[in-house]
This record gives C-alpha cells, structure tokens and sequence, in this order.
C-alpha cells in the first residue's frame, strides 16, 4: 500500500519558473472543491495562454465554457517526481471587461481514500491546483493571473469520487453558473496556499484522453422491479452520459458491469466491485451529466432509483431520457485493417478494442479493477499497440515513467507508475522489468530516433546489472513466467515452461539489446562487454534447458520452443527441428495455443518468421475452446483476460492480442527490412490464405501513413501499395511473373518489384 505522502517543497523548473503557488481547499471533505478566479480584462486580447495542472485531476472552464475537451486530465506519473502541466490557447474564450476562470479538482489516481472498492489505497495529499494566466494585449501590454490566495474555494457537486469505485454529483448543490463571470463569488471562502507533492513541474507534449463516438443503448430490460438493465453492446472504457428528468432531489444510481449474473442483474466479479455512479437531479428540466474523475470498463448499466421514458411510473421516479457510453481512450490516429473475411476482422475488432479501453497515459491491464501500468504488455504487445495506432509519444512517455520508478537497486518493478507496491513476482519479474530495454529498443526500431536509446541507455544497464545480481551460474529463477497459459490449472503462474526459462531468456535478451544499443550509440567497448555477457549466458541457457536430440526446450511447450527460436537462442543448425516440434505441439493441440500472455507473442513470430505463417492463420481463426474464435462464441466484444473468456478473469484485456502485430507485417505484409530502423526501407510480402480474398490496411509505425491492399480474383492477385515521402520498398509478388499496373516500380530477381513513395499498383497470376 502507498503510505500518505507528506507535501515537500517543489523544484520549479524551467521553462515555466511562475508555476510556482499551489492552492487547495483550507478544509479537506469528501465534497471535491471548485475554484474560481475573476478577472478584468482593459483591451484587446492578442495572446492568452493558460499553463495550469490539477492533482489528481481537473477541468478548467473560462466563463463558463470548457478550456479543453479531454478527460481526466493531467497524464498520469509518481507525482512525487514528476507532474506534467498543460498549455492551452483560451483567446477566443476570453472577452474584454469582466471574465472567470473556474476549475473543478478531482481525486484520480493522485488521492485514492476509499469507500467503495478499491485496488489500493494510497495518496499524495489533498486535491490541490496551480496555474498561470499569461495574456498580451494588441498594444503589447502583458499581464498575468496566478493562483495564490486571491482565489475563491467552495465545496463542489461532486460528492464522491473515487479512481476506482465510482463518483456521485448531487446537480442540487452548486449553481450552474458559478464559473460564469457573472456569479457572486462573495460567500465562497479564500483558497489557501500550499506546496506541491514534490515532482518536477514541467510541460507535456504527450496528448490526452480524448472522448470517442458514444454507445447507444442497444436494449433495455426490466430484471426486477424498479431495476432496468442497459445493454450499450460493448464492452469498453467510458464513462456513462445519462439524461434524465425528474424532481429536485431525487437521486438515480448506475451500477456497471461486463457481464450479467444469473438473476440478470449486473454482475462485477470479473471487474471489481463495488463500483457506481449516481446523479443527484437539481430538477431543471431535461438534465444531462456524465462523471468527470473516472471511469470504468463496461457494457452493461444497472439502472436503479429511475424508470426508462415510456415506461410505467407509478412511483413518480425520475425519467431516464437516454443513457449512452462515452469511450474514453488516448488521442491518437487509429490504424485501420479490414478483409473479406467476417471472422478475421472480428478477432481484429475484438482486440483493438481493448487496446483502446488500455490505452490511458499508461498502457493499462484493464479499465476497471486494476487500471495499473503492467509492464509486460508495453513489450510483448507493443509492435501490434504501434502498428495500430500513432502512440511513439506515449511510449517514450512510458519509459519515462520506467526510468522514475527504477530502484537504487537497478529493480524496475512491474508496475509503472509503481503506484502500489506489490510483492514477490508481481513486483519482481523479469519479464515485466524488461520492459525497460524492450520497449525503448522496439521505439528505436519504428521511429529510427536515438533518442529512445540514450535516454533509457542507464537504466538498462543498471537492470541488466540487477538480473546479473540475482543470478546463479548466469541463471534467473524468479518471477510469474508465461502468465495465464493453458495447462491443468486455472490460469495464473506459468503452468508449462519453467520460471527459470523465461527470466533467463529474458536476461538474454536484455544483454543482447544492451549490445545492439551500445553500438548504435558509439560505445564500442561496452558493446564488445554486453555482447560477451550475452553469449556467456546463452551458452548455459543451451546447456540447461536444450534437448539437443528432441529437437526441445526444456518440456517441448508451444512457449519455450517459440522463445528460443525468436529470441535467437536456439542453435542455426536446430533451428528446423526445434520448429518442426512446436509445429507438431500446436498439431497435436488442435490447432490451438497453450502459451499465456508472455508466450503467445513469440509463437506468433517463431512460426511466421520460419515460414509457417499458415500455421498461424489456423491458430488464430480455429473454433472452439480456447481462442479467439470461443471468445466471441461466448459473447466477448472486448478480448478477454483469459483464452477461453473465464468469467471470473476480466473481459477486457489486451495482454493476448499479439496476433494483431501478424494482421500487419504478415496478413497485410508490412517489414521492415531486417537491421533497419524507422520504417523507410520496407518488405511488402504478404501472406495468402485460402479464404482470404481482400485486404485493406493502413498503419503509421512511424507516424506517416503507408496503406496496401490486395485482392485475388479471378486466378489473379493485384497489390496496391502507398508509401510516404522518403520510404521505398520492395514488393514480393507470390509469383515470379508479374506487371506493372500504375505508378512506377524497378524490377528485381525472384518476381520482385522496387517501389518508391507515392502509390504502385502491381499484379499477376496466380
């Protein structure tokens, strides 16, 4: 558990050294605090910047209307070392004359107290703000509003809110219009200065949570009386918007869940609970609210104390208008991949909606009842997270945050913020830690920026230096293993492939990236040094755990097979017969996996990269028990934590969803060629299933789009490929033979086709 942090003072930074008074609420209470400054504008405004951050969270209006549309600002860090500040233009939102700048506070992760359910309990003091008002007049006169004392404070609407367990406004409390210019602020109490929680204050680049298109209701049922259940059809991360009238006071409760119970109510065993929200009515009409300071994952809404409009109401309860969900995700450009085939692009779909629900300003596991930053996924699942969507600047972010929460000991633990600590594997293993040398190497590879590399370059040294430390004879024997695989047990430590196994392999992998990075970064000689260690313990990593005769690793599980093929342990010439084996595992499985979350990912790569992509394809669209396919059998609109949809596990994961990365580099066949970086050297070598026919995708690993589509039709496959500015890349037709349709293109050896940026149009038979 977090210990209540003490305030210490803050170290000012550059560039923003006026962002120094912190404000808060003289009296802390469960009633979150609203602020508001009013000001007097003489002229012209030219300029108007407001720099401002509110811990936890905030939302800032000026007369009235909101400076931003995000939620759940600012990003989230240990604030104890780092608070990011936004900058926003508010010109147009100011007038000259009398104006008001207004901000709610909200607890988020920065506060996290309790009363309902929670993950942890932790905080690092009370709601607090800063902020500047920098303005420049048409005549070149500057001015600047800060918070300090002059601020007037007074309890909010919100009267609960909790990161985890819901949030309650009572719309009685609080006039509408007290962040309008116009309000009379003269009973409101005087803010009192504070200090910060003791981060470096600087400025983000990094963009926020943005709200998404909304979820209508899909059906609504009675499931007893005075009880209705709202199915919105998806399971996402949102928050509920309800609009409903009703009388002054009457009170109407949402309780959310992924799944119903057998009474047909709402059920949170596979998301924590409980968990609810609740809207006081202030009686104004047609009212419409929607929680401010958090969110969960859901796709059912227990509505209770109202009855749906056209309904019966004998009680006079209040009328629920419509109820909606607002997804809430991080800004960015989403990918986009569709085929012909319907079960394909639903397997696609189910998996990038969790990625979506996860992808805060921190990867989450889940949007409900952990919302925590696991590392493993920012690694296993950041190819298919950057294939299919624009978030380099997240993930640097991310590895900031790796960086803040490493221990003196080179520990980097395997939540990022480390806003709980955890204990035994779950703070300690060594496939979520290296995260911290996977994640700034696999940023290098698809942005081609350095910068990934000498800003993280330390701290993976200092975490391989740990894995070194708790080794016996260059062996690791610590952490959760291949999590959640399919074996005996229910889900949970590694079932198949031994602790041993994976950690060692993963401290393999860290010396050879250590390796890699200290010669793209000049050094040789450190280079030469992390190169030797990782040979050192690939040797006894082989000595340990390869059946040389078996063709093996260590008890021949899909899992280990795959490891040491993609990670580059097993021996060149075992390479096929170690294959041929996890061929004949996953045959003998049905076509099915057994590998867990940290497993799957390179199964995937292993059999696609030694040419059995067809394999693959098989995996991933059989029926039956446990899959993607049973996922959806079973209901699951979001991938779910476990391979066969457990009820209990929850049903909006993304930890599993690695075959998305295989949509792109195999399916749609966009490569880089191997040892280059930043994505403008490609391989356009799709792979053809029987019963694909069309393909269409578009994705920007580095930022700038490239698309390709194909199609077969007719004994012919056409492929039109559309690269950016500065990229080129070679086509690999599937048969030697072919033509030019558009565009222009150099042919190659091998019925191959080098293309430039701008758009080819190649075809041939097939």
């Amino acid at each position: 558990m977090l210990s209540l942090l003490l305030s210490i003072a803050m170290k000012p930074t550059e560039p923003a050294p006026d962002l120094e008074a912190w404000i808060q609420a003289p009296i802390e209470t469960q009633r979150l605090p609203i602020f508001r400054k009013a000001i007097s504008l003489d002229g012209e405004v030219q300029e108007a910047k407001l720099r401002i951050v509110g811990l936890g969270a905030y939302k800032a209006f000026i007369n009235g209307k909101p400076v931003a549309n995000r939620f759940c600002d600012p990003p989230w860090t240990d604030f104890r070392k780092l608070v990011l500040y936004q900058t926003f233009d508010v010109r147009t939102l100011l007038l000259n004359g009398d104006n008001s700048i207004g901000v709610m506070l909200g607890n988020g992760v920065y506060n996290v107290v309790g009363g309902r359910y929670v993950k942890f309990i932790g905080s690092y003091g009370p709601p607090k703000l800063t902020a500047v008002l920098s303005i420049k007049y048409g005549n070149g006169r500057t001015a600047e509003i800060r918070t300090d004392g002059s601020w007037k404070v007074a309890e909010g609407p919100i009267v609960f809110s909790c990161h985890f367990g819901g949030e309650d406004l009572d719309a009685s409390l609080v006039d509408p219009t007290w962040s309008q210019a116009t309000f009379d602020d003269s009973k409101w109490t005087a803010a009192i200065e504070t200090r910060g929680p003791g981060g470096e204050l600087e400025p983000t680049d990094i963009r926020g949570i943005e709200y998404g298109k909304p979820y209508k209701t899909v059906t609504v049922k009675e499931a007893k009386k005075d009880i209705w259940i709202y199915d919105l059809g998806q399971n996402i991360a949102a928050v509920p918007r309800l609009k409903v009238k009703g009388a002054k006071g009457q009170t109407v409760k949402l309780v959310p869940s992924e799944l119903l119970g057998e009474d047909g109510l709402a059920w949170q065993g596979s998301c924590g609970g409980p968990v609810s929200f609740s809207y006081t009515l202030a009686g104004r009409g047609t009212e419409s609210w929607s929680p401010l300071f958090t969110y969960f994952g859901f796709r059912y809404v227990q509505v209770e104390g109202a009855v749906p409009a056209g309904k019966p109401n004998p009680g006079k309860l209040p009328v629920v208008v419509s109820l909606e969900s607002i997804p809430v995700t991080y800004e960015c450009i989403e990918s986009t991949f569709e085929t012909d085939n319907e079960l394909v692009n639903r397997i696609y779909r189910l998996i990038n909606k969790a990625i979506q629900s996860n992808t805060q300003t921190s990867l989450t596991d889940c949007p409900h009842r952990e919302k925590l930053g696991w590392l493993e996924q920012d690694h296993l699942m950041g190819p298919s997270v950057l294939y299919s969507r624009d978030v380099a600047d997240l993930m640097f972010k991310i590895c900031r945050d790796m960086r803040l929460s490493q221990l003196p000991n080179g520990l980097v633990p395997d939540i990022s913020p480390e806003y709980v600590v955890f204990e035994g594997g779950f703070r300690d293993s060594p496939e979520w830690g290296s995260a911290c040398a996977l994640v700034p190497w696999q940023l290098y590879e698809f942005t081609g920026s350095k910068k990934a590399l000498e800003d993280n370059y330390e701290m993976m040294k200092r975490y391989a230096a740990y894995l070194e430390s708790q080794s016996t004879d260059n062996i690791v024997n610590h952490g959760l293993g291949d999590w959640y695989d399919v074996g005996p047990n229910p889900p949970g430590y590694a079932q198949l492939t031994p602790i041993a196994f994976t950690a060692t392999a993963f401290y393999f992998r860290d010396l050879d990236i250590l390796a890699k990075a200290a010669e793209v970064l000049g050094k040789a000689s450190e280079a030469g040094i992390y190169a030797a260690k990782a040979a050192k313990v690939k040797e006894t990593f082989n000595q340990r755990f390869f059946d040389k005769e078996k063709g093996q690793y260590a008890e021949g599980s899909q899992c280990a097979n795959a490891i040491g093929l993609a990670m580059g342990l097993c021996p060149e010439r075992s390479r096929g017969k170690v294959l041929d084996s996890m061929v004949k595992d996953v045959q003998n499985h049905s076509f099915r996996t057994t590998a867990g979350d940290v497993g799957y990912q390179y199964v995937i790569r292993a059999l696609a990269d030694g040419g059995r992509s067809d394999v693959v394809y098989k995996m991933a669209t059989v029926e039956g028990k446990p899959g993607y396919a049973y996922q959806l059998s079973q209901g699951a609109t979001a991938l779910t934590e476990a391979w066969d949809a457990l009820r209990s596990s929850s049903q909006n994961h993304f930890m599993l969803g690695h075959v998305v990365e295989w949509f792109y580099t195999d399916l749609a066949g966009i490569k880089q060629v191997p040892g280059t970086v930043g994505f403008n050297n490609l391989v356009i070598a799709p792979y053809l299933p029987d019963n694909v026919n069309h393909i269409k995708a578009e994705s920007r690993p580095n930022g700038k789009p490239i698309r390709v589509e194909w199609r077969k039709k007719d004994g012919a496959f056409e492929i039109t490929v559309s690269l950016p500015r500065g990229a080129q890349a070679t086509v690999v037709l599937p048969t030697r033979i072919g033509v030019l349709v558009s565009g222009s293109a150099r042919q190659l050896d091998g019925g191959s086709y080098r293309i430039g940026s701008g758009t080819t149009t190649l075809k041939c038979k097939l």
